[in-house]
């Protein structure tokens, strides 16, 4: 049988790899997995492509590059643009102007098939969550025409060794599988975005193409085969979580979607299912349903904050699949099949993707274009925006006494005679210590991890990351445990934290659900018990340690926490009509409560400033009246989000770091 020939239940194939991504997005339980459909586009994608690939290299001698590439142009350009457009139009309607610019860095991205990258580049501890960066699923088909470059080139550059090239495809899988098990535990984001890791998948499907060519086989060797991967599908969808994920648990929808596609031409339940009108019809809509249904969920749930329950998000559901279907029907297939020229598809594609990357350039440099906002509204906006810092000096060395850990100095130029440690906490003030530091002219040295305490003989379990992540902190504590005793001109020590949430084990208020325990390592005699009595003996022998290198200690006292007040949040409640100017219930909190929100991580800290063990450096003057501490001062928002200060903040609080800059006495 014709290797090119339709099959009907590859489409079928098609329908449960998308659905499984779109249910599992719209928030169907049920299917913890569902993001593995993306895995059975791989190898669907492989097997298809490489096989056209292997044909024309069979049967000519050569592949046609320009052909292949057009047809590629043909099938997914013209349904980009239109939901790129369309998404265009919603996001200048609704994103706050930090997203909007953020979603034209995407844009630019996505329209050079470059998105994997730049989404795997820019996550961080303040970046947006996943569903509120409309482009983001468009990862996946960065991915693939990434390999659809390499591929055809390495075909091409060893055509003369026909005979063996499966053998060197098998080996380069085996060397990505390979590398996807090393990496996913230690960057789960780069094993799961980056084509390198993921080109096994896709070459799965290409040998798959291969044999079935080589070997004359009409892909229907038995019904078990199709059974069985029907099961390892559904197995993979039902049970896999993000966690570990690619790592060796994509082998399940990959090896399900092998067995399939192996057998998909023999007569059985399974295949006769998937050949059934509905899921074809799914499958042939299938590119389209995936280009648009994560836009729709993304921008619809940002707007409405929240879908209401069951209904709503049916509702915005099926407007998802309505505009696949015209997308499909209007746009996809009319294009497919149209005899336009070369010229006319080259040029088009050409003009609308300088379109998309020139209103990219725009929104990015344009700072996503704040204007479309009343004056009035700005204030929270402004503060929702205002986090990022140059970071462009930092460095991870690999050698020396801190390799492995980020080092970013600040100030001048020069040997850091002043250490900073600390965690997010730190990288939010951090444009207020560069400040201090420019007008001692004193060079220092910032060491910051997100979410780790900057604390000796302590490790933590966080459920707002991963184990690895919670181990990457242990073993960055104990570097620089080993280090800094090597590091000879430093005088000056500067511990920078989110105390409360290390003494207390949990978030406040809108992070209330974030949990964090400490425990004593092995061999550390710090005591059980309590976690604020943990905290204190660990943070009490850290100082004690410390103090035969730092003659002057300091520790910034964390600013009051103020539970409910989160910037991107009431900018977006003010922005969609759900709150009013005049509503202040989410700016401030009762200086008692902050108080007693402290009063553990504090203890610790009064007691070794009025020991003389520390001196405090103390923002509470600056934040709080008598009575109340609050996000507003002069008219501007000084909060990020409920526990982190904006740069304009860390700023109007620079001259509180002046000490630290000090020459020593």
């Amino acid at each position: 049988m014709s290797a090119a020939a339709y099959r009907p239940e590859i489409d079928g194939l098609r329908a449960i790899a998308v659905l499984s991504v779109v249910l599992y997005h719209f928030g169907l339980p049920g299917i913890p997995g569902g993001f593995v459909g993306v895995d059975i586009f791989f190898v669907i994608s492989g097997f298809l492509i490489g096989g056209i690939l292997w044909t024309d290299l069979r049967e000519t001698g050569r592949i046609r590059l320009a052909r292949f590439y057009l047809r590629r142009l043909r099938r997914l350009a013209p349904a980009y643009f239109a939901m790129a457009a369309a998404t265009l139009i919603m996001g200048w309607l609704i994103l706050l102007p930090f997203e909007f610019r953020e979603f034209g860095k995407s844009l630019i991205a996505a329209t050079v098939y470059l998105s994997n990258i730049h989404f795997y580049r820019e996550a961080g501890y303040f970046d947006g969550i996943s569903e509120e960066k409309p482009l983001l699923h468009t990862w996946s088909l960065a991915v693939e025409e990434q390999f659809y470059i390499v591929l055809p080139f390495l075909l091409l550059t060893l055509a003369r060794w026909r005979p063996t090239l499966p053998v060197i495809l098998a080996t380069l899988a085996a060397l990505s599988f390979a590398a996807c098990l090393w990496l996913t535990p230690r960057s789960p984001s780069g094993a799961f975005y980056l084509f390198p890791f993921r080109a096994w998948e896709l070459l799965a499907g290409v040998l798959l193409a291969i044999a079935g060519q080589e070997r004359g086989w009409r892909f229907a060797l038995h019904p078990a085969l199709s059974w069985a991967g029907l099961a390892l599908i559904l197995t993979a969808v039902s049970l896999i979580g993000a966690e570990g994920f690619p790592g060796w648990q994509a082998i399940l929808p990959v090896a399900g979607t092998l067995l399939i596609l192996m057998n998909g031409r023999d007569a059985n339940p399974v295949n006769r299912a998937l050949t059934r009108p509905a899921p074809v019809f799914i499958g042939l809509i299938s590119y389209s349903l995936y280009l648009w249904h994560w836009p729709v969920f993304v921008l619809s749930s940002y707007w409405r904050d929240g879908y209401s329950g069951p209904v709503e998000a049916g509702a915005w559901l099926t407007l998802a699949f309505a505009l696949s279907t015209l997308s499909w029907r209007y746009i996809e297939r009319p294009v497919r099949q149209t005899q336009a020229g070369t010229r006319a598809l080259v040029s088009g594609t050409a003009l609308a993707s300088l379109a998309l990357l020139a209103v990219g350039l725009l929104l990015w440099r344009g700072d996503g274009l704040p204007a479309r906002f009343a004056p009035e509204l700005r204030t929270h906006i402004a503060a929702s925006g205002d986090f990022n810092q140059d970071w462009s000096r930092c460095t991870v060395p690999t050698t020396g006494p801190l390799a492995g850990v980020e080092t970013c100095p600040i100030g001048p130029d020069g040997a850091p005679e002043v250490l900073i440690w600390g965690d997010s906490h730190l990288r939010a003030i951090k444009e207020g210590l560069e400040t201090a530091a420019h007008a001692a002219n004193r060079p220092a040295l910032i060491l910051w991890h997100a979410g780790c305490p900057p604390l000796f003989d302590v490790a933590k379990a966080e459920t707002a990351v991963t184990p690895a992540q919670d181990a990457a902190c242990t073993r960055a504590n104990q570097t620089i445990r080993d280090g800094i005793a090597q590091l000879d001109r430093l005088h000056t020590l500067l511990l920078v934290g989110r105390w409360s949430y290390y003494a207390e084990g949990q978030g406040v208020g809108l992070d209330a659900h974030n949990r964090i325990t400490l425990a004593p390592l092995p061999d550390s005699l710090l005591p059980h018990g309590p976690q604020h009595t943990l905290f204190t003996a660990a943070l009490t022998r850290t100082i004690a340690e410390l103090a035969p290198q730092f003659p002057r200690i300091y520790i910034l006292r964390q600013p009051p926490e103020v539970p409910e007040y989160d910037s991107r949040a009431v900018a977006r409640a003010l922005v969609h009509g759900r709150m009013s100017p005049e509503d202040t219930t989410r700016l401030g909190v009762p200086r008692d409560l902050a108080l007693a929100r402290a009063a553990h991580a504090e203890a610790p800290l009064m007691a070794l400033a009025h020991s003389g063990a520390i001196s405090l450096i103390d923002p509470w003057l600056h934040l709080c009246d008598a009575s109340t501490c609050d996000v507003m001062q002069d008219g501007q928002s000084l909060y990020f989000d409920n526990n982190h200060l904006t740069n304009r903040a860390a700023i109007a609080l620079s001259d509180l770091f002046a000490p630290v800059f000090e020459a020593p006495q």
